[in-house]
Order: C-alpha cells, then sequence, then structure tokens
C-alpha cells in the first residue's frame, strides 16, 4: 500500500497539499477543513440519533466542566455530550464535537484522569488526524465519495469513513490510529490539560490503569482503537518535565479547575 500511496503524496506535496503538524510533522492535506468540519457534524449527528445521551446531571457536569476548561485553551465553541454507553470510550470529531461514554466516567479516578482523555482525543483534532487519514485513503481509492459516506454508516464505505474519522468502532469497524498519530495527541494532549490546570502526571496514571483493566481479557475499545505500547507511557515520562512546567505556570495564574 505504502509503495502505491507514496508517489501520490510525494506528487500532492509539491503542489502544496502539505501541511505542517502542531509537533513539526510534515502532513499530506487533500480536503479542506471544512469538509472535514463537515463530515465530523454529520457523524456527530448520526451517533446522537443511534445512541442514547445521558440525562445524569452529574456526569453532564463533569464532561462539560473538563472539557470546557480544555477547549479555552484552543479556542472555538465545542459540543460535549455524555452517552449512555458502559463501555470505557470517548473521542472528538472534526467540527468541534466531543462524545465521551459513561462506562468511561466512571472508570477514571479523578477530573485530572478523564482530563487526559480528553486533552487526547481534541489533541487528534487539532492535529488533523482525520484529515490526514482520510485525505491519504481519498488519493490511492474512494474518491469525494468518502465525504458523502459518512451519512450511510451502514455501508462498507460509511464505516470506512467513520473510521478515518475515528469512531469506527462504534458501528463494529476497528481502525486505529497511527503510533504517530498516538504520540502526537498524547503529547498535545498532555500539555493542553497541564495549560488547563490539571495534574499531567494523572495521564500517566490513566494509561497504567487502561492497561490494568483490559489484563486478562480482550483489550477495552478505548484501547482498541488507541493501541497501547510499551513505549507512550515512556514518552509521557520523558515529555513530563515539560508538561509539569505549563501545569505549574497555569496554577500560579489561577486555573485551577473543580470539576469533580
Amino acid at each position: 500500500m505504502f509503495k502505491k500511496i507514496f508517489p501520490v503524496l510525494a506528487t500532492a506535496c509539491l503542489l502544496n497539499a502539505c501541511i505542517t503538524s502542531p509537533t513539526g510533522r510534515s502532513q499530506f492535506m487533500f480536503l479542506s477543513d471544512s469538509q472535514v468540519d463537515q463530515m465530523g457534524l454529520q457523524a456527530f449527528d448520526n451517533l446522537k440519533k443511534q445512541k442514547p445521551i445521558s440525562t445524569n446531571s452529574k456526569y453532564n457536569q463533569i464532561a462539560s466542566c473538563i472539557a470546557g476548561a480544555i477547549t479555552q485553551q484552543t479556542g472555538g465553541n465545542w459540543e460535549v455530550v455524555v452517552f449512555e454507553d458502559a463501555s470505557p470510550n470517548a473521542f472528538a470529531l472534526p467540527g468541534n464535537k466531543i462524545g465521551v461514554h459513561t462506562g468511561m466516567i466512571t472508570l477514571v479516578e479523578n477530573q485530572d484522569q478523564l482530563a487526559a482523555v480528553i486533552g487526547h482525543e481534541i489533541g487528534h483534532v487539532l492535529a488533523k488526524h482525520s484529515n490526514e487519514r482520510a485525505s491519504q485513503e481519498m488519493a490511492v481509492s474512494s474518491g469525494m465519495s468518502l465525504i458523502q459516506a459518512v451519512s450511510a454508516p451502514q455501508t462498507t464505505l460509511g464505516q470506512t469513513a467513520l473510521g478515518l474519522l475515528g469512531v469506527g468502532a462504534q458501528y463494529g469497524i476497528l481502525m486505529p490510529y497511527s503510533r504517530i498519530h498516538e504520540s502526537e495527541a498524547d503529547m498535545i494532549g498532555v500539555d493542553l490539560m497541564a495549560k488547563s490546570g490539571f495534574d499531567p502526571k494523572q495521564s500517566i496514571a490513566l494509561w497504567q490503569k487502561m492497561e490494568q483493566a483490559s489484563q486478562g481479557r480482550q483489550p477495552i475499545e478505548f484501547m482498541s482503537t488507541h493501541p497501547s505500547h510499551a513505549t507512550r507511557i515512556q514518552d509521557l515520562v520523558r515529555h513530563m518535565p515539560h508538561a509539569t512546567e505549563l501545569f505549574q505556570q497555569a496554577q500560579a495564574a489561577g486555573k485551577q479547575p473543580h470539576c469533580n
């Protein structure tokens, strides 16, 4: 597949279809932001129609409080929905949409761990990973039909499009982000939570807890779509001095969220 796609991507980059990610990595972007945002909006609308939305006021308050603190760092208006689903999962979509399962809220031990989850998912959106994956797919196969396919999640192409956005697991298809994408989302997410006043050290505790939760069983959904590698925690440990400095600056500036 790489041999097929590389000449296309190389030519596209020469034609100015490449941008730089927040971590300085070159990315191929064939779609416009508005096109990918429309895909995200359609996918989120589908989910709200098909999945029960939680009416638990405590869960909704916690999720909105944490997401609100983090998105103050990113700008824009973000919609946050808590879905009544026991599986520990969360996601963010282009178009500024955030979904959190009740199972994730009950799994984490504190607001900082949930902030690590939400920050990580927002990191995927800020780094435009959905656009990158969809652009690569379009460069070799499906063309513009991917955009329309999001409105038909029951079809094979629709499942592919949703998988590229990062919510394919909702429809029974797992399309994990690459290790590069995961690493970028980790670093962006932990910096976002630290700048928002959440303790970045809890990101390490979160991934340790997720590993423990999946031991002896099939990997839980969040771990399936966000593959955990031994290097993930090591990378976070190496990055922690920088994130801790951001956290201390946020605390000194009075950013001390109380979302529990």
